[in-house]
C-alpha cells in the first residue's frame, strides 16, 4: 500500500471514530458547524468545500454518520478539509493511525 492510500485510509478510520461518537457527544457536531461558519466568514477555505461540509452537517444523524466513512472519491476529498480536526485526543489519534500501517 503506497502512503497516500494509507492517509485515506487513517482518514476514514478518524471519521468513523467520530461518527460512532457523534450520538451520544453532540457537540462534536456543533464545533464542526462553528468551524464551517468560520470558513465562511474569514474566507480560509476554498467554497466548494465549504458548501459541502454546510451540506453534509445539515443531514439528519444517519445520514452523516454513513457519510463520514464512505470510502469513495467524493467524501475522501472532503474529508482533506474537514471541519472535525482536533476532535480525537492526540492519543486516540495515534491509536488510530497505528491500526492502518503506512506501508506493507
Amino acid at each position: 500500500m503506497d502512503r497516500h492510500r494509507a492517509a485515506e485510509l487513517r482518514s476514514i478510520a478518524y471519521h468513523r471514530a467520530i461518527a460512532a461518537r457523534l450520538a451520544d457527544e453532540p457537540e462534536l457536531l456543533a464545533r464542526a458547524c462553528a468551524r464551517v461558519d468560520g470558513w465562511v466568514r474569514t474566507g480560509s477555505t476554498h467554497p466548494q468545500w465549504v458548501a459541502t461540509w454546510q451540506r453534509l452537517l445539515a443531514l439528519p444523524l444517519p445520514a452523516l454518520v454513513d457519510a463520514l466513512g464512505d470510502p469513495g472519491e467524493a467524501m475522501t476529498a472532503a474529508r482533506q478539509s474537514t471541519p472535525f480536526a482536533g476532535a480525537l485526543s492526540a492519543g486516540e489519534r495515534w491509536a488510530l493511525w497505528r491500526s492502518v500501517p503506512a506501508v506493507p
